[in-house]
C-alpha cells in the first residue's frame, strides 16, 4: 500500500507540476523550435540575398560603361552588400576616365561610408583625396586624408599632402610632406622626382 501511495503521490506531484508549469514549458519548446527554424530561415535568406546580389553584380559589370551607369547607381543606392561597394568603385573609376570628377567623388564617398573593411575605406579615401585635390578642394582633401589611419597608406597620404600643398604654393610644407612620404617608402621614384623638382624650383 505504501508503494502505491508513493507512486500516487508522484503522479499527483507530476500533475501539479505540469498544471503549474506546463504552459511555460510548452512556450519554451515552441520558442526553441521557432528559434531554430527562424535561424535557419535567416541564414537561408542571407545566402539567397548574397546569391542574388552576386548575380546582379555580375550582370551589371559585364554591361557597365560610361554611357550605361543608371542600373549600377541604383544598385549601389539600394544594396548594402559588399557588391555595392565594388560597384561604386567601378563607377568611380569610370567617372575619372570620363573626367567627371564630381561623380567620382560621390561614388568614392559611397564606398568610404558603406565599406566595412578598413583597407577598402582607406583606398576609397586616398582616391577621394586625389579627386578633391584635382577639383581644387584642398581643405576637403586634407580632411579626407585624416580619415586614413592605417600605416600601410602612410607614404601615399604624405605624397598627396605634398601635392595639395604644392598646388597651394606652400612649398616648404610640400617639401616636408614629400620627405615624409620617402621616409615611409624610399623606393618611390615618383616622389623622389617631385622632391627633386621642388628643390630646383626653390633654388632657382
Amino acid at each position: 500500500m505504501e508503494q502505491f501511495e508513493t507512486e500516487e503521490q508522484q503522479v499527483e506531484a507530476i500533475k501539479r507540476f505540469w498544471k503549474e508549469n506546463g504552459l511555460a514549458i510548452g512556450i519554451g519548446v515552441v520558442l526553441g523550435i521557432g528559434g531554430l527554424y527562424g535561424w535557419r530561415y535567416y541564414n537561408d535568406t542571407q545566402i539567397a540575398a548574397q546569391e542574388a546580389a552576386s548575380k546582379s553584380y555580375s550582370t551589371m559589370i559585364s554591361s557597365l560603361s560610361a554611357e550605361n551607369t543608371a542600373q549600377a547607381e541604383a544598385f549601389v543606392e539600394n544594396n548594402d552588400t559588399g557588391y555595392s561597394v565594388l560597384t561604386a568603385l567601378q563607377l568611380a573609376k569610370l567617372a575619372v576616365e570620363s573626367d567627371d570628377l564630381s561623380a567620382a567623388a560621390k561614388h568614392l564617398k559611397q564606398v568610404a561610408n558603406k565599406a566595412s573593411d578598413e583597407a577598402i575605406k582607406s583606398v576609397a579615401n586616398v582616391r577621394l583625396a586625389r579627386v578633391q585635390n584635382a577639383l581644387n578642394e584642398y581643405d576637403a582633401a586634407l580632411a579626407t586624408l585624416t580619415l586614413v589611419t592605417q600605416d600601410s597608406f602612410k607614404a601615399q597620404v604624405a605624397e598627396i599632402q605634398g601635392d595639395i600643398y604644392l598646388n597651394q604654393q606652400k612649398i616648404e610644407q610640400a617639401k616636408e610632406a614629400y620627405t615624409e612620404s620617402l621616409n615611409a617608402d624610399a623606393n618611390n621614384q615618383l616622389v623622389k622626382m617631385k622632391l627633386d623638382n621642388l628643390a630646383v624650383a626653390i633654388n632657382g
